[in-house]
This record gives C-alpha cells, structure tokens and sequence, in this order.
C-alpha cells in the first residue's frame, strides 16, 4: 500500500475529560512516547497543538544545553504542555542524568516521562519542582513500586510494544486491566494501541489514556526519512522481531536486514555476548537509518501496531480520527447491551 495522507478535520471531536487529561492539561488523553531521534520539537509541538501531549526525548540531544535548547524551541512552536522523557538505563558510562533533569526543571517542563530504571532518586526533585511524571514500565510489579516512589501517573507497556517490552511476554489484554485494579493512580495503556479502536479498548480495560509511538512515527510531523514511515506502513502485525532476548534486554523492531544478523548472532552455539552485536545495534547507525532512509541498514523501532498503519496523517488529523473512532466504538458496544 502506497503512502497517503488524509482529509483536514474541519470540526473538533469533543474532549475527554478524566484524570490524566486534568493532570496533564490537555484535551484528549493520548501521550506520544519519548522515542530516541525521534521525539523533537517538531512532532511534540504538533501532538501537544492537536490535543495530546508531545512529549522531546532528552537523551536525543547531546548535552543538557542542547536540551534546554529544544525546549525553548518546541515552546516556540506551541503554548499548549508538552513533556520530556528521560530513559534511565544501566550502563558502565552513564549520561549526566541530573544535569538533563536540571535543564528540564530549569526550563519550566511541567511533565517528566521517566522510562528503565526506577526514577525513585529524581521523583522528589521534580516533584519540589511542581512536575508531574508519568513513569513507563512493563510489569504490574514496578508500577506499584513507582506508584510507592511517588510518580503521578503509569504507562504500562504491554508486549506488542516497539522498544523494550520487558521479558515477562504478557501483552496489554491482560496486563492494563491487571494494573489497573491495583494502582491507586492513573494508568496510561501503552503497546498496540494506534487508532480509536485501541483508545475504546483501553478505557474499557480501566486505563485513562493512551501511550503511541509506532503511530507517530508515521505522521506529516515525524522527523524520520520517507521511506522508513513507508516501510511501517508497509509492514504487516506479523513484520516485527524481538531482539535481544537472549541478553535480558528485548526489544521490538521491523524484521529487517539487520534484526535478522542480530537474532543470527543469538542463535549462535553457546550464546553471544553484547558486544557481538553492538556494531549491529549502535544508536548512531539507527539514527542513520530514520534520518537517510536506507530501511535495511540499521534497526528500525516498531510496534506490532504496524500492522494496523495504513497512512500518513497530520497529527491534528490523527488524533481527531482517533476521538471520533473511540466514540463510535463505545456507542456501537453500548448499543448492543439489551435494555
């Protein structure tokens, strides 16, 4: 199927007011995930102006002034919140984490999307700071911890996830209703969810909104190359690998040249270490792919929602769709309860 892009919506869907939509400010509760090179001003501005909340990556700058920066020009580009994620990953030379979150707080973010590590050593910090975060996590079990640690409001990401799905293999059927009846705060359905459809069914399992990155990959306003947002469109639910595993470090991505060096290198007698496929999976080559748009020389990030991408929306028109869809999803359910 060719790229296509759809209609303007002319009037806006009506808004959806729950608790994440009063924590966040915002009019419709769909959250785009803090994706490596991917989350710039120019898609967080455009899903904060649609209604959402954009949300920059911060480890995709540099520096903690490079940082500060792209904040100063996603405020440029919208007067509506938007958020910074900052992933906490173990690693022998970590990046200066408290300083990105200084120049977060510094430049007056109100959200925090924390993802990996637990975020217990940052939350009081941002919290003295008036931030909310939202902490993304895989398991019932971490969200009550971060729940105990003192974060606002939880993504739960279930396997059909791009990215790391974690290593419990439990998709969001299952997991959003499981976390949901035991969290106190808010919980954001995160994993398989890219159109109204999925929002309907999230709300339904007892989430108050939903986490996308794969949809927003394929947007007018995604800073990737052309040919990857066709490759995603291109894809089917079944286009997607999991990596890594056999290093306790899944991740999803699109079954490509270099996914399947790297299950290769797995399946080696006697296993591989990370080193093995570092070259393979290195971030520079992977932004080298979304930038140039050669789709089979570097990893792709993708969800199994890829099989549901039929287009290449603005984010305004992306999200008007979704609301309208969730909508007449729930009014054709509740039409079909015997009064």
């Amino acid at each position: 199927m060719s790229a296509a892009t759809t209609p303007a919506i002319e009037t806006a869907a009506p808004a959806i007011k729950n608790r994440v939509t009063d924590l966040l400010g915002i009019r419709y509760p769909i959250v785009q995930g803090g994706m490596q090179w991917v989350g710039r001003a120019e898609l967080a501005s455009a899903v904060s102006n649609a209604g959402g909340l954009g949300v920059l990556t911060a480890l995709t700058q540099p520096t903690p002034e490079a940082l500060a920066a792209e904040i100063a020009r996603c405020r440029g580009m919208t007067d509506q919140p938007f958020g910074v994620n900052l992933t906490i990953l173990p690693t022998a030379s970590p990046p200066p984490y408290a300083a990105y979150l200084d120049a977060i707080i510094d430049s007056g973010v109100k959200v925090l999307e924390t993802a990996g590590n637990s975020p217990a050593e940052f939350v009081s910090r941002a919290k003295s700071a008036g931030v909310r975060i939202i902490h993304k996590c895989t398991s019932v079990r971490h969200a009550l911890s971060a729940e105990r640690n003192g974060v606002d409001v939880i993504s739960i990401d279930g396997n059909e996830c791009a990215g790391h799905p974690g290593e419990d293999g439990v998709g969001g059927l299952v997991l959003i209703p499981a976390a949901t009846a035991v969290l106190k705060i808010p919980v954001i359905a995160s994993g398989g969810i890219a159109d109204g459809r999925g929002l309907a069914a999230a709300l339904v399992l007892g989430a108050e909104g939903v986490n996308m990155g794969t949809r927003f990959c394929v947007t007018r306003e995604a800073p990737i190359h052309e040919r990857v947002k066709q490759a995603l469109i291109d894809a089917t639910e079944r286009d997607t690998v999991l990596i890594l595993s056999t290093l306790r470090n899944s991740g999803r991505v699109l079954r490509n040249a270099v996914s399947q060096q790297v299950l290769a290198i797995e399946r080696r007698p006697g296993g591989c270490e990370f080193k093995d496929v570092h070259p393979l999976v290195a971030g520079a080559r992977g932004r080298a792919t979304l930038e140039g748009g050669d789709t089979e020389a570097g990893l792709i990030w993708g969800g199994q929602t890829v099989g549901l991408i039929q287009d290449i929306p603005s984010c305004e028109e992306l999200l008007q769709r979704m609301v309208r869809e969730c909508q007449s999803m729930l009014s054709r359910a509740r039409g079909m309860l015997a009064h």
